[in-house]
């Protein structure tokens, strides 16, 4: 069965426009309310809904808890959280489901649904068709007596602090450390200064006055081309950037080095490594070949998953191991989390330091991670690329030219008329001139 709404992500679309719209969400809260209590043993369900700071989300979060009351289902509302809490609070507190009102690093104007399981991972693609499903219905609501009532948690952020706080062990502090939090004028705006302040650090926040419309505007962990300059203007050891809903990380340090979810990632698994054997570690097409090369050198298994956190945690769980992540921040340690956590991510890298004595350079110095240049061809819609061929004989000619030190990735685009010609390489001016040329015979 094809999906119509569910991306690898949720449904997402820009604001007013289908599906983002207030009546479709309501009959999607409704749709999702049957088929939860369709799998509850009791009949009934609990759902948590959070949100991040977008303007919309007072619209989408009132439409949402009507869907699910009127099939029945009760609601606990957050209000502004990270999705990674959403996803934790719903496992801590025994609910059926939980559902994040979000679009993640995208502008405010764009908003979209996610949903987590009772074990605060993403939906099973076999609920998610379910849904699809009862979307066909009629809207029908249960009647007064069966309808689902709505409560809200008013410790929700508090609950998460001090999860996120005992993720690091009580040995560890961040006393004399102090830190550049850019909360991306997101979900995280009061959360994240709070866990690094109560762990003991000095903290700068920056983007933490949300105001409904400049959530990820020029802040965030999608806009870090000046956070090593904000560090180090800040006076600050180390910065912590975040996305809309916080469950991507990006670092800086004020010499002038950003670290993507490559090399955070690669802090975290030489940290488990120091105290006990990691198996492997997923990453995505997109990952730096580099850092599989080091993995390989470590004598640590690394596969490759589709782009995108949920097909990351499928391998994780397929293969029984722990760490994964993608070179956009989302990164999953699942000894400590069930999904991307931006705020205990950046603080299993805090704590490597603390327990080295090292700085970010001196962890991941021994990462040689190579030029990735990527070229976003325009082709068009439904185009057969790989018929095409001119662009494979230079897709080919690339591959032979790169073996051995480095890769050719070709993807379309999910959501554009593009394809996306990357190529990588231990030689910067060698990745440029053959992503160039690849690029160029598209359709030639």
């Amino acid at each position: 069965m094809n999906r119509r709404y569910f991306g690898t992500d949720g449904v997402r679309g820009k604001v007013g426009k289908s599906p983002i719209t207030a009546d479709f969400v309501l009959r999607l809260g409704q749709a999702a309310g049957r088929v939860l209590r369709r799998h509850s043993p009791t009949g009934r369900a609990t759902v948590l809904i959070g949100k991040d700071t977008r303007v919309s989300g007072y619209m989408l979060e009132a439409a949402l808890q009507a869907g699910f009351s009127s099939a029945g289902t009760d609601v606990v509302l957050c209000g502004p959280i990270p999705t990674p809490a959403v996803a934790y609070l719903t496992r801590a507190l025994r609910l059926d489901a939980g559902v994040v009102i979000s679009a993640s690093h995208n502008p405010y104007d764009d908003n979209g649904i996610k949903f987590f399981s009772g074990a605060g991972r993403k939906f099973p693609d076999e609920w998610e068709l379910e849904i699809e499903a009862e979307l066909d219905r009629e809207l029908e609501s249960v009647s007064s007596a069966e309808l689902g009532k709505a409560r809200r948690l008013e410790d929700a952020t508090g609950r998460y602090t001090e999860f996120c706080k005992s993720t690091i062990g009580e040995e560890i502090d961040l006393k004399g450390m102090r830190i550049y939090v850019d909360c991306a004028n997101g979900a995280a705006y009061r959360v994240a200064p709070d866990v690094f302040h109560e762990l003991g650090a000095d903290v700068v926040a920056f983007a933490h006055e949300p105001d409904g419309f400049n959530i990820n505007k020029g802040c965030g962990a999608t806009h870090t081309k000046d956070l090593a300059d904000r560090c180090r203007e800040a006076g600050c050891q180390v910065a912590v950037s975040l996305d809309g809903d916080a469950d991507r990380l990006i670092m800086a340090d004020p010499e002038g080095n950003v670290y993507d979810g490559d090399q955070l990632l690669y802090v975290i698994v030489r940290d488990r490594m120091s105290r006990g054997k990691v198996f492997g570690v997923v990453g995505t097409l997109m990952s730096n070949y580099g850092f599989e090369k080091r993995m390989t050198e470590l004598g640590v298994e690394f596969v490759r998953a589709k782009v995108g956190d949920r097909y990351v945690l499928e391998k994780l769980l397929e293969r029984g191991w722990r760490f994964g992540g993608e070179t956009s921040g989302h990164i999953l340690a699942l000894d400590r989390q069930t999904t991307g956590d931006g705020i205990v991510s950046a603080l299993q890298v805090l704590a490597s330091m603390r327990r080295t004595g090292k700085s970010l350079a001196e962890l991941t110095s021994d990462l040689k991670l190579m030029p990735q240049v990527l070229v976003n061809q325009p082709m068009t819609k439904g185009y057969d690329w790989k018929g095409d061929q001119k662009f494979m004989a230079a897709v080919a000619r690339a591959e032979e030219a790169v073996r051995g030190r480095g890769r050719v990735l070709i993807r379309p685009s999910g959501t554009e008329p593009l394809l996306r010609v990357m190529v990588e390489a231990d030689d910067r001016e060698l990745a440029t001139r053959l992503a160039q040329e690849t690029a160029a015979a598209l359709g030639s």
